[in-house]
C-alpha cells in the first residue's frame, strides 16, 4: 500500500536527504552533546509544518505527524550521536570537527528519518493514526532511549509499536536483514583491579606480582566461555584494556583490567560477572594481594517481536523486493539500546544493507568508514513502508 507514492516521494526529497547527510557528516557531535544536529531536525520539522518537542533527554528531538483519521501510533526511531575518533576517509563532505567521525551511520539513521519524515507528511491525509519521530541521543555510550522513555516519549500519544534500522556493513547494499527473537547483544562492561604489593624488578620475592596474578586471573576467566558454558548458547568476555606500571624495573602496586561480556540471556548475564568475581577472589587471596570488581549493566538484550518483524519483512519486501529480503544468519554480538524499547512495546530492528562486496564487510567504528548516499533512500523508503503498513494493517 502506498509503494509507489513513497518511493515517488523519496525521489523527490533525495537530495535534501543528502545534504542533511553531508551536513550532519561534517559536524559530528558525541551523546548528549548533539545541540547542532538538534537545531537542524527542528529547522525541517519547522518548515515541514510537523508538530515537535524539543530538548527530550537533554538533545533529543520528538515529532507528531497526525493522521486525517485516529487510530494507534507507530514510532520511527533515529541515533543522532558521532564516535570520539578521527577521520581517515576520502570524502569531500570529510569530519570539520578534530577527534570526532559519523563512523557508524547514524548520520544516515537521521537524514533518513527525515526523509521518511517528508514522505509520510505528504501522505498524512491518506492515513489513520499517529507517526512518532524520535530522533534520540547517546546511542553509541550513555543511551539516550531510556532517558527519552522516563521523560514520556511512549506517551501522549500512547505508542503501540516502535521501529528502528541501521545501516549495516556486513549486509550488501540494497539488501535488508530482519531478525526474529534475539538480534543483539547485553552489552555489559566490567572493571577489575588486582592490587598487590610494588617492588623492585630485581627481587619479586619481596612484592605481589600483580601483574603475573592479573594475568592468571584473565586465562582462568577465559574458561568461563570455552568450558562453563553450553557452546550452543552465544557468549562473549573480552579483555579490552590492561594497564599497570609505568617503568622496566618497577613492579606496580595494582593492575586495572576494563572489558565487556555480550549475552542475550539475562541468567548468563548475572551468572558470569558473579563467576568471574569468584574466579578472581580465588586467584588473588592465595598469593597475598587483594582486588575490586564492578560490574556495569548497560543496555538490556535487544529482542526482536516476531509479529513485529514479520510485518517488517512484509514492508520492505515491498521496497527492495522479495529477492533481497532475509533472515540475518546470527544475531550480533553488538549492542544497541533500541533494546529499551523493545521491552516497552511491540517493536522490531532490521538492517540495511551498505556493502559493496559480499567479501569486503564494511567495518564500523573505523577510522575509514563510509558508504553511499543513495541508501538513504533505502532507509527512508522502508522506514514509511514500516510506519504506513503497520497503522493500515492495525487500526
Amino acid at each position: 500500500m502506498h509503494t509507489e507514492k513513497i518511493i515517488a516521494l523519496s525521489k523527490k526529497y533525495y537530495g535534501d536527504m543528502v545534504e542533511l547527510r553531508h551536513q550532519f557528516h561534517m559536524y559530528p557531535e558525541i551523546g548528549f552533546q548533539e545541540k547542532r544536529t538538534s537545531q537542524t531536525i527542528v529547522k525541517v520539522l519547522e518548515k515541514l509544518g510537523i508538530e515537535f518537542t524539543a530538548n527530550v533527554a537533554k538533545t533529543g528531538v520528538v515529532g507528531l505527524i497526525k493522521g486525517k483519521h485516529p487510530g494507534k501510533t507507530v514510532l520511527l526511531r533515529a541515533d543522532m550521536d558521532a564516535l570520539t575518533l578521527q577521520e581517515e576517509a576520502n570524502v569531500s563532505y570529510k569530519s570539520q570537527v578534530p577527534g570526532r567521525m559519523h563512523a557508524c551511520g547514524h548520520d544516515g539513521h537521521t537524514a533518513g528519518l527525515l526523509g521518511a519524515a517528508m514522505i509520510l507528511n505528504e501522505l498524512k491525509d491518506e492515513l489513520r493514526g499517529t507517526i512518532k519521530l524520535v530522533f534520540q541521543p547517546a546511542e553509541e555510550d550513555d543511551g539516550g532511549a531510556k532517558p527519552m522513555i522516563e521523560e514520556g516519549v511512549l506517551e501522549n500519544p500512547k505508542v503501540d509499536a516502535a521501529f528502528g534500522c541501521h545501516l549495516w556493513g556486513g549486509a550488501l547494499e540494497g539488501h535488508i536483514h530482519v531478525k526474529h527473537g534475539a538480534a543483539m547483544a547485553a552489552p555489559d562492561k566490567f572493571v577489575f583491579k588486582v592490587i598487590g604489593k610494588g617492588g623492585h624488578g630485581a627481587m619479586p620475592h619481596l612484592a605481589v606480582d600483580s601483574i603475573s596474578i592479573a594475568v592468571q586471573a584473565i586465562n582462568n576467566m577465559q574458561t568461563i566461555i570455552s568450558r562453563r558454558i553450553n557452546p550452543l548458547t552465544p557468549a562473549v568476555i573480552s579483555f579490552c584494556s590492561i594497564h599497570g606500571g609505568e617503568s622496566h624495573n618497577i613492579l606496580p602496586n595494582e593492575v586495572e583490567v576494563v572489558g565487556t561480556i555480550r549475552v542475550f540471556n539475562q541468567d548468563l548475564r548475572h551468572w558470569i560477572p558473579k563467576t568471574m568475581e569468584e574466579i578472581l577472589d580465588g586467584v588473588t587471596k592465595p598469593q597475598g594481594a587483594s582486588y575490586t570488581f564492578e560490574y556495569i549493566e548497560r543496555f538490556p538484550p535487544l529482542i526482536n517481536d516476531y509479529e513485529m518483524t514479520d510485518l517488517v519483512g512484509k514492508a520492505v519486501e515491498k521496497i527492495v523486493g522479495v529477492e533481497k529480503v532475509s533472515e540475518a544468519p546470527e544475531p550480533n554480538m553488538g549492542g544497541e539500546d533500541f533494546a529499551y524499547f523493545c521491552q516497552k512495546v511491540p517493536a522490531s530492528f532490521f538492517f540495511v544493507g551498505i556493502s559493496k562486496d559480499p567479501k569486503n564487510p564494511v567495518c564500523h567504528h573505523h577510522p575509514e568508514f563510509q558508504w553511499d548516499d543513495k541508501n538513504l533512500l533505502t532507509v527512508a523508503q522502508s522506514m514509511a513502508q514500516v510506519a504506513i503498513d503497520f497503522l493500515c494493517n492495525n487500526n
